[in-house]
């Protein structure tokens, strides 16, 4: 099964590294890079050269938002874009997907539902980016 290339921005290191393990030991997810702030994490999308299948972003961050992150990433998709918060009210679930997230999970008691997003991205191959994620 093709392995997805992730991305994740979320400030809580502790969430955050729970995530990863939860992530790489489920589902075929390799975590390529992490950021706690919109600054960060929009600096590193947006270089080229940067190859991800799937962005993990969190609403609230150490600096900026999960919503500023969406707004300067959003465009052609060369990722899928998903949020991950603890504050994934309907109104915020749809800015999200307006600022082009493909789904908006709830940390409380969507985790699950990440997860299997995740195995069937994987098992579909679905990429934007243009390559292959089982490369």
């Amino acid at each position: 099964m093709p392995r997805l290339k992730t991305y994740i921005v979320e400030d809580s290191p502790v969430i955050r590294e729970n995530l990863i393990a939860t992530l790489e030991e489920l589902v075929p997810v390799d975590v390529v890079g992490t950021a706690e702030d919109e600054f960060t994490a929009v600096q590193w999308l947006s270089r080229a050269e940067q190859r991800v299948d799937l962005v993990i972003i969190d609403i609230f961050l150490k600096g900026g938002s999960g919503l500023g992150v969406l707004r300067a990433i959003h465009g052609p998709p060369r990722f899928r874009m998903v949020v991950l918060s603890n504050y994934a009210t309907p109104d915020m679930r749809r800015k999200c997907l307006e600022l082009g997230a493909d789904q908006v999970f709830d940390k409380s008691h969507d985790v699950d539902a990440l997860i299997s997003y995740c195995g069937q991205l994987a098992e579909t191959g679905h990429s934007l980016n243009g390559h292959d994620p089982a490369a």
